[in-house]
């Protein structure tokens, strides 16, 4: 299964537990999807699409048990994760349609190409 099509996977035990305004643990995660390999890369495909499609991040709600906090695949949201995973609880996710492997194998192409174009523009001489 590609990492595109996990992501399809981890987006619908994320907007049940986002329905049922909980945070998913990484265990958790990968005893409801039979993933045990590392989430985070998957979960960054979540991340993208949510950012590119102005929706509250999905993937704040899936933590580490130990920390409490999301990964490396949540960049920003730590500075207010309270208020991040607020928004994900009331946000209306049964009305969002589930985005398709493709779309989310599109959302990290852009967001890879973008997350270039920053790196050459700050590399630019003043």
């Amino acid at each position: 299964m590609s990492p595109e099509q996990r992501a399809q996977q981890f987006w619908s035990v994320l907007v049940f537990a986002a329905k049922e305004q909980k945070v998913v643990s990484y265990p958790m995660l990968a005893q409801m999807t039979g993933y045990y390999e590392r989430s985070t890369p998957v979960l960054y495909h979540i991340y993208c699409y949510c950012k590119q499609h102005h929706l509250p991040p999905l993937n704040a709600i899936a933590i580490d048990p130990v920390t409490g906090q999301p990964g490396d695949e949540c960049p920003g949201v730590l500075r207010d994760l309270p208020a991040h995973q607020a928004q994900v609880f009331l946000h209306d996710w049964l009305n969002c349609p589930a985005p398709s492997d493709e779309m989310f194998k599109d959302a990290l192409a852009r967001e890879e190409e973008l997350e270039r174009a920053e790196a050459e523009y700050e590399a630019l001489p003043c």
